[in-house]
């Protein structure tokens, strides 16, 4: 459990309001490179990109904090499971008193494969991860998202399988992009905002997705 004073040092009015990062996933090494995780994936590879360690165990989640061009930025990918996310996140919110100036990545597959989406607010698109912290903020869908495309199953394909598969390499090829296009969106989010950044991403993103459709599936 993380002090009081790192609590005062990061969350007082001298310092610019902090922001809480939280990526969705299952816990455990047999989950590691599944469609259902590349919300870890995301905060491994910004926390690795700005030098922050994710190595403390905080409010049920592996959690780590530094400060991104002065801004305090709080990290952590809930150890509860996907469908119980929000017993980790809406404790995290609650014990730094932030605003709903917080950004959950998950998986999406009403995206195609690395194509990436930046919004202020929206429901949970029967995502159980969602639906959680949804419940946890006590109905409250107006926060921040970054949506990662996974793609859709082929054929008749069970999504609850089709969520726990590995990617194939070019599938993976896409998400390593997309992990790189994302850490550079939320490093323009700490320093732009989040209209401005979302109008410059998604529209960046928007001739992606319609490139995309001219590939094959991966």
């Amino acid at each position: 459990m993380l002090n009081r004073l790192s609590r005062r040092c990061f969350c007082t009015a001298a310092q610019p309001a902090p922001w809480l990062f939280v990526g969705l996933g299952n816990p455990g090494d047999k989950f590691k490179g599944t469609r259902h995780n590349v919300g870890f994936e995301m905060i491994d590879a910004f926390a690795e990109s700005q030098g922050i360690a994710m190595n403390t165990l905080h409010c049920k989640a592996i959690f780590g904090q530094g400060f991104v061009g002065g801004i305090p930025v709080f990290l952590a990918k809930p150890q509860t499971y996907m469908n119980l996310c929000g017993e980790s996140t809406g404790p995290l919110g609650a014990y730094y008193k932030l605003p709903l100036t917080r950004v959950l990545f998950h998986d999406d597959m009403n995206l195609p494969c690395g194509v990436l989406r930046l919004h202020d607010k929206g429901g949970h698109g029967s995502h159980n991860g969602l639906k959680s912290v949804i419940y946890h903020f006590r109905g409250n869908r107006e926060f921040p998202r970054l949506r990662i495309g996974i793609g859709r199953p082929p054929g008749q394909m069970d999504p609850k399988a089709f969520l726990l598969q590995k990617f194939n390499r070019t599938a993976q090829e896409r998400i390593d992009d997309a992990l790189k296009e994302g850490v550079a969106a939320l490093k323009l989010l700490l320093s732009k905002g989040l209209t401005e950044t979302a109008r410059i991403f998604n529209t960046d993103q928007k001739y992606k997705h319609i490139r995309y459709q001219t590939l094959p599936t991966p």
